[in-house]
């Protein structure tokens, strides 16, 4: 159990990295055209919190993938559907963790406009990506997949 935490943990310390990772080449960006950094106690704040749930809604979601023996980033189907955790209250706890809170967080934290605009921007890309992933759930898994669509929402 203690090793499944650790691997959790050190796979989304990673997906933090990435996050402030494009928003330090959102800095960058901003400052080659020169479009001015913003910050405020509030907005550092929420960067914060952002980033922390994220992160904590991506160990859940990780942790409960390697519980079920699955991989968290695999290119074979996965052979369970996993409806539980934090599966119950979002279909796709991962992408809504790092995409979403932990992009919008660190571009929050480095105060990019550029990291912002491109975090939004990606987000719709990212719902295309998953509805595809729906579409090979719904073949692999049916009613079950249909019956659990019904009850989840998609991001929250």
């Amino acid at each position: 159990m203690s090793g499944t935490l650790l691997k959790s943990t050190l796979h989304n310390v990673g997906v933090v990295i990435v996050g402030l990772g494009v928003a330090y080449l959102g800095t960058m960006v901003d400052s080659l055209f020169g479009i001015s950094p913003f910050a405020s106690p509030l907005g550092k704040a929420v960067a914060l919190l952002l980033l922390g749930l994220g992160f904590l809604v991506r160990l859940w979601a990780t942790f409960h993938f390697y519980v079920h023996k699955m991989r968290v980033i695999s290119l074979e189907p996965q052979a369970t559907l996993i409806t539980s955790g934090p599966y119950r209250f979002s279909r796709n706890p991962l992408y809504l963790g790092g995409n979403v809170f932990i992009f919008f967080g660190a571009a929050l934290l480095l105060g990019s406009p550029t990291a912002l605009v491109v975090t939004a921007l990606h987000i719709p890309l990212m719902d295309r990506f998953i509805r595809r992933e729906e579409e090979q759930l719904e073949r692999n898994f049916g009613d079950e997949w249909r019956s659990y669509k019904r009850r989840v929402r998609r991001w929250l």
